[in-house]
């Protein structure tokens, strides 16, 4: 009972500190009403869900009904993400083994190899050992430890019995070899027609890295050569799914606390670039994940009192690049923070993650409470927003992708009401155009990433037409 209490006690307290650190006049969410969803129904009436293709017609009231029922089951799909993030614990962690990384080459092997077995067997014994053991857990490793702890006994899994641990180890490794089938699909479907929905069955991850963010970076200074960025003329900006950085699909370090970077490499490139004045620039991010939007309210309280957030900024040395590529990522990532902080001794990296460079910097508390996090889904939801209260621009990397073009879609339409006229929404997935929403396809800014094969990076944007 008193372990019941407690944890009651620590949802109080979260719900609490979100509250506490959210501004009132923040705006709310509402569903797309079927009004403003009948484009998009019509022009996808062939290919509408199951749900929606009743004899009886659609209408307002079975629309409401289904458009809820929807939001749900994307929500529910964050604790498929949050099974893979503990796969890529599992194959990349180096806090708590020192047994070999399964990198991809060694996940296609995985139960046709003694020897990845092995690999794969003895990460497992692990990490149920260090996720049994929280007396073990640093500073560094406690919070995303505790995550994965709570997300198994979540599914009803126990830590207490020989027995009970070995359910842990058979459900770890089934879902090591789910990830291998997973990435043998997705290689065979990719192709230029489904590559932005490649994701649409997959759990919804809130991993990420800075490749996105040297991406968007690159494509400001395109839009500020061609003059589509002004001086000082962005103030409000909206960032989709900014992301939680823990044991990503690339390396999965785990050796630094969780954190978000998104949203502050953003505002750093603006400010350098001057596009927007720290002191008046609001940042909201917009995400389904309890989890996000509670460590950005807790960063936001935190920054109230005076306290700075510190971020570590690691990227994959031995990652295939070109050497233009790693030339312009390098020399992004050095200056990345110095607009707003300043470079701090960063988390030292653990030996088995050598592959790893990393610097951090120290966030000042007045850039934090420039963020404001809202609990909303972009497929399905949209912004009550007031007079003056539209956005400059809309940010969502590695996020449409998760969802198929009908709702791709409904998120197009959902941020076109958003956006002031003028304004930028910008993605590197690209989105459906068979539907009209008011939003025009602008520039874009493709990156070599590698040859041999080729692989390139885009980054689409679409205005609001005025």
């Amino acid at each position: 009972m008193a372990g019941k209490a407690l944890a009651w006690c620590g949802i109080v307290s979260m719900f609490c500190t979100t509250i506490e650190a959210i501004p009132q006049s923040a705006p709310r969410s509402e569903f797309i009403s079927f009004a403003a969803a009948t484009p998009v129904v019509a022009a996808f009436r062939d290919s509408l869900p199951a749900e929606l293709k009743s004899s009886d017609g659609l209408d307002a009231a079975s629309w409401s009904a289904w458009v809820q029922t929807a939001d749900q089951k994307v929500r529910d799909r964050l604790s498929r993400g949050d099974e893979d993030t503990l796969t890529n614990l599992l194959r990349f962690g180096v806090t708590f083994t020192r047994e070999y990384r399964i990198d991809d080459e060694y996940l296609l092997r995985f139960g046709a190899s003694s020897l990845v077995n092995s690999f794969a067997e003895n990460r497992a014994n692990d990490l149920i050992r260090a996720l049994s053991a929280s007396n073990t857990w640093t500073p560094n490793t406690r919070e995303g430890m505790a995550r994965m702890r709570a997300f198994l006994e979540k599914k009803g899994f126990s830590f207490e019995t020989p027995a009970q641990r070995q359910q842990i180890k058979k459900y770890l490794l089934a879902n090591l070899e789910r990830l291998r089938d997973d990435i043998l699909r997705y290689r065979a479907e990719v192709n230029e027609a489904t590559r932005s929905q490649l994701f649409k069955d997959r759990g919804i991850s809130l991993d990420t890295n800075l490749w996105p963010d040297f991406l968007l970076d690159q494509h400001f200074r395109r839009m500020v050569g061609k003059g589509m960025l002004a001086q000082g003329s962005v103030r409000r900006i909206a960032i989709v799914g900014p992301g939680l950085d823990f044991a990503n699909k690339e390396k999965g370090n785990d050796f630094y606390p969780p954190q978000t970077v998104q949203p502050f490499a953003v505002m750093d490139s603006l400010i350098r670039l001057g596009v927007v004045e720290a002191a008046t620039v609001d940042v909201y991010t917009l995400d389904i994940s309890s989890d996000v939007n509670f460590h950005v309210a807790n960063a936001r309280k935190r920054a109230a009192a005076g306290r700075a957030y510190t971020v570590q900024l690691p990227w994959n040395k031995s990652a295939r690049l070109t050497e233009e590529y790693r030339r312009q990522f390098i020399q992004y990532w050095q200056e990345l923070g110095e607009k707003i902080g300043k470079p701090v001794a960063p988390i030292a990296v653990p030996s088995a993650a050598a592959d790893t460079e990393t610097r951090a910097i120290r966030i000042r508390p007045d850039i934090v409470l420039r963020l404001t996090p809202l609990d909303m889904n972009i497929v399905f939801q949209r912004l009550e927003l007031g007079t003056d209260q539209d956005f400059d621009l809309i940010i969502g990397t590695n996020i449409f992708i998760y969802y198929d073009a009908f709702e791709q879609s409904l998120a197009r339409a959902n941020i076109a009401t958003m956006l002031r006229p003028g304004g930028y929404l910008l993605s590197n997935d690209k989105f459906p155009d068979t539907v009209p929403s008011g939003l025009t396809s602008a520039i874009e800014t493709t990156v070599i990433v590698a040859r041999d094969p080729d692989r390139t990076d885009t980054m689409f944007c679409y205005k609001k037409e005025k």
